[in-house]
């Protein structure tokens, strides 16, 4: 489990975060939502040690994050996989490079292991026979796929995705969600999301934490979303009239 607790973080006189405190679960899609400028991309990156919080802490398990050395914390972070919301694919390498880049970076393994736990990631996230192709020849589905299985190719046990589905059609976005759904359940790993897909919300969101101006405003599963009486959350989910038609029939039933 990770644990964020106390957190607040500042940029000068600017509140991002304000005594945010919640918990990721293992095995589960954790997903973070809210507006724009609500604090989930500043959430993520402290939760990653991207951004240090101004105070509070962030525990992994029994270890307190922040308070690692350099080495014990690189140690940590090898056990981290990220998927970054432009996937973040170097244009001039291909997609076997891209994808053996952590492990050139962290592993002791041979170049024939390395270029064999590619192609188990490749064919994992369904691209098989992709390794020579670069990012430029891929669809945005195709190069978020090889951003996950760059992320997973070191065996991690802890998932950051920011916005995954982010510029992708509404079928691609499915597949995303559904694929990192599955990589969490088989690996019982710990993913945390950040999003604002509505879809995803509804789809994967075994564990969502919903911060509003800085703040933590409501937490709850997919379930508990269409039965609430948090008006913050109403007002950030029902806001379209169809999720306010199908709330409406959830209720009645």
């Amino acid at each position: 489990m990770i644990k964020a607790v106390n957190i607040f973080k500042n940029f000068g006189d600017q509140h991002v975060l304000n005594d945010v405190s919640c918990e990721f679960e293992q095995g589960k899609a954790n997903l973070i939502i809210g507006r724009s400028g609500a604090g989930k991309t500043v959430l993520l990156k402290i939760l990653i040690g991207l951004i240090h919080p101004t105070s509070g802490k962030v525990w992994y398990d029994d270890v307190d994050f922040y308070a690692l050395e350099k080495q014990p914390m690189r140690a940590l972070r090898m056990q981290i996989g990220m998927l970054f919301q432009g996937s973040a694919l170097f244009d001039s390498m291909n997609v076997q490079d891209n994808i053996r880049f952590p492990l050139d970076m962290f592993s002791t393994m041979t170049r024939k292991e390395k270029n064999k736990r590619v192609d188990y990631c490749l064919d994992r996230v369904n691209l098989a026979g992709t390794n020579n192709k670069f990012p430029s020849e891929l669809s945005g589905g195709m190069q978020k796929r090889v951003g996950i299985a760059r992320a997973i190719v070191l065996n991690p046990k802890y998932l950051f995705c920011d916005e995954p589905n982010s510029g992708l059609d509404p079928k691609t976005a499915m597949v995303i969600d559904e694929l990192i759904y599955s990589i969490t359940k088989e690996n019982n790993i710990i993913t945390v999301i950040n999003t604002h897909d509505m879809n995803s919300v509804m789809e994967i969101g075994d564990n969502i934490i919903l911060l509003h101006e800085g703040q933590l405003a409501w937490k709850g599963n997919k379930e508990e979303v269409l039965t609430t009486r948090n008006e913050i959350l109403e007002g950030f989910i029902f806001a379209s009239p169809f999720l306010q038609k199908l709330r409406k029939k959830m209720v009645e039933h």
